[in-house]
């Protein structure tokens, strides 16, 4: 039996700026597992790629995917925006194999987390401070992107 070579290319430099470009959208879609039955759920999140913290997003209480999240940190994000015309499949897209972390209400870091957030994200004044909402850290375990037809990369856990 011949083996076929894997068809998902290593990063290249232009792979990485449109990697960049994607983590910079500010929402993603995030799929979690339900720890009651075990079943897949996906939810839109806030999400913020943060020079010291890495990969967040903020969760209130209320969400499905904060109990999921505490209880079974393996998720996956997937970032990307379809266009107006084409196929959707044709559109970049990103997705992240992840591990869930909850930044603690006394952590040191999350004042600081908390200014960085909502110099990106101001109408958070709103609900950042209620006691049900928590900071999650998001650390990447493995990412594949889609840049479209033909052009898939994988892309290390350090590059995003």
């Amino acid at each position: 039996m011949t083996t076929r070579p894997d068809p998902v290319q290593p990063a290249t430099e232009d792979a990485l700026a449109l990697v960049r470009q994607l983590l910079s959208l500010g929402h993603a879609a995030l799929a979690w597992e339900d720890p009651d039955t075990g079943t897949p759920g996906i939810s839109r999140i806030a999400f913020a790629r943060d020079p010291q913290a890495g990969m967040l997003t903020l969760v209130s209480g209320l969400a499905p995917h904060f109990r999921a999240l505490r209880d079974r940190p393996d998720c996956a994000l997937m970032l990307g925006e379809v266009g107006d015309k084409g196929d959707p499949l044709t559109h970049p897209r990103l997705m992240v194999r992840a591990r869930a972390s909850f930044v603690a209400p006394d952590d040191p870091d999350r004042p600081n987390l908390r200014a960085r957030w909502l110099e990106r994200n101001p109408k958070a004044t709103l609900y950042i401070d209620l006691p049900d909402f928590a900071f999650v850290r998001l650390t990447p375990v493995s990412a594949l992107l889609n840049g479209g037809f033909a052009r898939a990369f994988h892309v290390a856990p350090e590059d995003l």
